[in-house]
């Protein structure tokens, strides 16, 4: 890191990983407002397969970055970075630490890096654009952005459409590559110091807790979540509901799928998207990111995780910590 004090911590890792929980654990032994670095969860009504956290966890700890667009709108990272940057000034301005919490690599290094000033674009032309690309099937979004911006083609196929979309928008409304936008407009905003720690779980782990999270959340109601989303006039188009658990559940509602084949479908594409976020931390993390085996009593994950942010600069509690019956740490 820079010699810059740092003024967050994040904890990320892949799907299942135990951010929740290391976030929660953080927050009982030091005064702490969560910010959810999460795409989906940013969503309104859409609960059950963002795994968000429910009303006990936000009257415990306050929390920020849920719920907070329709379904039926865009959040960007570049909007996740103003956000994050107001947040983090206004948690810090109480006295308290940030911690931003979740597996959307790209929000995090919005938050890392320089902003980028978007260019200017033909509002219409780009809704006609959104509209056209929206009945593209991926194949054909990851043809198109390979030929527009091969330099930027690998990261943003990994992005998935949004990101995809997202770049060919700008190849055809500016003229200009994203990736030449990137290198050469003016920074919109500085870079935010922090530290970042990663939560590492082996693939045969991270496989079965996404299989339990999975059958947990169809237990809960995801089809019944899904299914009034739809009622609501959700559909296939609209960006929330193009997530991992509502796309495969639309599909069973249609009659396309049986229940026990979407669910299957739903367990393949979030191990998919495990391997696309492991991907994504081994070349885009910070040198200075810390690595934390997910595998640990939670015990040992908090020890590690206050080691790490004391030695970055954070103000940690001062205090022993004891081992209470629950394997927790406990101020002594």
């Amino acid at each position: 890191m820079t010699g810059t004090p740092p003024l967050f911590v994040a904890i990320t890792g892949t799907t299942a990983s135990g951010k929740t929980e290391l976030s929660m654990a953080i927050a009982a032994l030091m005064p702490v407002e969560i910010i959810s670095m999460d795409s989906r969860q940013v969503y309104a009504g859409m609960d059950i397969a963002t795994d968000k956290v429910g009303p006990e966890a936000r009257a415990a700890v306050p929390h920020h970055g849920l719920d907070i667009v329709a379904p039926d709108d865009r959040y960007s990272a570049g909007r996740f970075a103003k956000d994050a940057r107001r947040w983090i000034d206004e948690i810090r301005g109480r006295g308290r630490l940030p911690l931003l919490v979740g597996g959307t690599g790209f929000f995090l290094r919005a938050v890392l890096e320089p902003m980028f000033a978007e260019p200017e674009v033909d509002r219409d032309r780009q809704g006609r654009l959104r509209r056209w690309l929206a009945d593209r099937p991926r194949e054909e979004l990851e043809a198109l952005v390979s030929a527009l911006d091969p330099e930027r083609a690998p990261l943003a196929i990994e992005g998935g459409p949004h990101r995809m979309g997202r770049t060919i928008e700008i190849a055809l409304l500016t003229g200009r590559r994203l990736s030449e936008w990137h290198r050469s407009a003016l920074p919109g905003g500085e870079g935010v110091p922090g530290v970042v720690l990663l939560l590492d779980l082996a693939r045969e782990a991270t496989v079965a807790r996404i299989d339990a999270r999975v059958s947990a959340m169809v237990d809960r109601g995801l089809v019944d979540e899904v299914r009034g989303l739809i009622e609501a006039g959700y559909g296939d188009d609209t960006p929330g509901m193009t997530g991992t658990g509502y796309r495969e559940v639309t599909a069973f509602l249609r009659g396309e799928r049986s229940l026990d084949e979407a669910v299957e479908d739903i367990r393949i594409n979030t191990r998919r998207y495990a391997r696309r976020q492991v991907t994504w931390f081994r070349h885009q993390l910070p040198d200075h990111a810390v690595r934390i085996d997910a595998a640990w009593p939670l015990s040992k994950r908090v020890e590690v995780a206050l080691k790490a942010m004391k030695a970055g600069g954070i103000d940690v509690p001062s205090a022993p910590f004891e081992h209470d019956g629950e394997g927790l740490l406990t101020g002594a």
